[in-house]
């Protein structure tokens, strides 16, 4: 006999829409379906289609004007419960929260964990500025209780190379694949394959940023320089467009120099650490040059790509970003730090809460107690897993499975 619980959930119907380039969408689908619920996909562009294998699914070809009207027959037609997206600022996605909504159907996204590495992140709506997470102490304090600790150990690992030709593989399908849907509305800044071909001087230049990097690292772990650290995005990051009141990262560069010039110490240097995956693009070597000496800072800004992350966030007097989770490692080392956007962890007793002003010569403290409990709290919208080691795809589908349905 079917429970009353177990009749219910046999009655969902999952609407999955663009998901990660990996394997994960497929096999989240199949653990779904095997679980005795109803799968529906609709494919935006060439790698979705590709991407979902040979499992059916429907392909909307029109006009993104007229998605919203298309998705709300679609949703009313086919009985929908349940839509699943990665990415929640994609437009389509955007469009999808905003007709499912009022219609009582539920919206999941998920997203690379705010716990890194080896976490999902499974949040009901949307996450960043509209993350439905609590930013009230007491709040957190009473989603903790009861919660064990995260556990951190790295798990589920997986080589740079297996990530890296798999993006690349999504965008350009996405990118040739035009003729096949050739109305697709991207929200990407950067044409794929300019993207990817700016790859090759940065590759040239990796040596040459490692050395500067580490030569830095030296400096700072003596403890020779007095500095804040500001972690950069990438440009193309969709949290700096949605959850940010910035509408590019050299806005976010001018304040925070602007600030820091009149209110710094005067023996206070500013070390910006650029992104990882930073294409080159930007060109911000020149950039922050030019920035530097408009405001009479260019003995004190010092810009790197490369670096042990930990050591220079543990040596600052604080980091300043929009909303990177390097304010997570940065919190979890006690290192004070100021959000310049919308993050799921500006939250009062972690995070500065005076402005920038302020923040250079008072920039308090981290309740490393309170930051257990938050931690503890945030990962109950967290998934140990991992989207591209196979154990960790296992273990994140069987994970979601149990929440989405528990």
């Amino acid at each position: 006999n079917i429970s009353g619980t177990e009749s219910q959930c046999k009655r969902r119907t999952f609407l999955f829409l663009q998901g990660h380039p990996s394997r994960f969408w497929g096999d989240l689908a199949d653990g779904l379906r095997a679980d005795g619920h109803r799968i529906l996909k609709v494919h935006l562009c060439t790698s979705d289609l590709i991407f979902w294998g040979r499992r059916a699914g429907t392909s909307y070809r029109g006009r993104f004007s007229k998605w919203r009207g298309w998705l709300a027959d679609f949703l009313q037609a086919e009985g929908v419960t349940d839509i699943i997206y990665y990415a929640d600022r994609l437009p389509y996605h955007i469009t999808a929260h905003d007709v499912a909504d009022p219609m009582g159907i539920q919206c999941w996204a998920i997203e690379f964990g705010y716990l890194r590495p080896d976490w999902l992140t499974l949040e009901a709506g949307g996450m960043g500025a509209y993350s439905s997470f609590p930013k009230d102490p007491g709040d957190i304090k009473t989603l903790a209780q009861g919660v064990p600790a995260p556990d951190m150990k790295v798990q589920y690992r997986h080589g740079f190379g297996q990530e890296a030709f798999n993006e690349v593989s999504f965008h350009l399908l996405q990118a040739f694949g035009r003729p096949i849907y050739p109305l697709y509305n991207s929200d990407k800044i950067y044409w794929p394959a300019i993207d990817y071909l700016s790859w090759l001087p940065e590759l040239f230049k990796a040596k040459r940023y490692a050395r500067e990097a580490a030569a830095l690292e030296a400096r700072v772990t003596t403890g020779e320089l007095r500095y804040n650290l500001v972690a950069m995005q990438i440009q193309a990051d969709y949290q700096i467009r949605a959850s940010s009141p910035y509408g590019g990262l050299e806005e976010f560069l001018r304040e925070v120099m602007v600030s820091f010039a009149a209110h710094a110490p005067s023996d206070r240097m500013l070390i910006i650490k650029l992104h990882p995956l930073d294409n080159g693009l930007e060109r911000w070597f020149s950039r922050i040059a030019k920035l530097a000496a408009e405001f009479n800072l260019i003995d004190r800004v010092l810009t790197i790509k490369g670096g042990i992350l930990g050591k220079f966030l543990a040596n600052s007097e604080g980091v300043v970003l929009v909303n990177s989770t390097v304010g997570l490692h940065a919190l979890r080392l006690g290192v004070p730090t100021c959000v310049m956007g919308s993050a799921i962890f500006d939250v009062a007793g972690l995070c500065h809460k005076g402005t920038i002003e302020q923040f250079w010569t008072d920039p308090g403290q981290v309740d490393s107690a309170f930051f257990d409990v938050f931690e503890r709290a945030l990962s109950t919208i967290q998934i140990k897993g991992s989207f591209y080691n196979a154990h960790g795809r296992e273990a994140a589908v069987k994970a979601i499975c149990s929440r989405l349905l528990g």
